[in-house]
């Protein structure tokens, strides 16, 4: 089984290709995609339990680097923590607690050195409720309008 390894960063492999034919169409996705490192979130999958940050995240999936290999189409539990918009009485940040089921549906080492330092993946969100698909667009949405 042969993968397909990126050199370097998730942001140079994104670079490469942001003037290629194939970004310049429209985004055809069902919601939007947001560049976001903020989200936390746990990936469990059998003996496989890790914490790690989001790279990007819409209603219907996310994109994180993880330390060991989750193989393609992989059913995974997702448990991520949301920023929610501060209350004008509230004394401190909300947060919500997202879980649902994921697959994986891409995934591939990022190799620096001649040696694998992480795994990009993204998980798509195959069971996620209505209202937390709600939170996250909620959330993508008001960080799209702050930029």
């Amino acid at each position: 089984m042969s993968k397909k390894a990126t050199e370097g960063s998730p942001e140079r492999s994104r670079r490469a290709t942001e003037g290629s034919p194939e970004r310049s169409r429209k985004e055809k996705r069902k919601y939007p995609r947001l560049k976001d490192e903020n989200i936390s979130l746990k990936v469990k999958s059998g003996d496989i339990d890790i914490i790690t940050k989001s790279l990007d995240i819409s209603a219907s999936g996310v994109y994180c680097k993880v330390e060991k290999e989750i193989p393609l189409m992989s059913r995974i539990k997702v448990v991520l923590i949301v920023p929610k918009p501060k209350a004008d009485n509230a004394p401190a940040p909300r947060t919500a607690k997202i879980e649902t089921d994921g697959v994986v549906v891409r995934e591939h080492p990022v190799i620096v050195d001649g040696k694998i330092t992480h795994y990009d993946v993204a998980i798509f969100f195959d069971n996620i409720s209505a209202r937390d698909r709600e939170t996250l667009l909620e959330y993508t949405n008001q960080r799209v309008q702050n930029k």
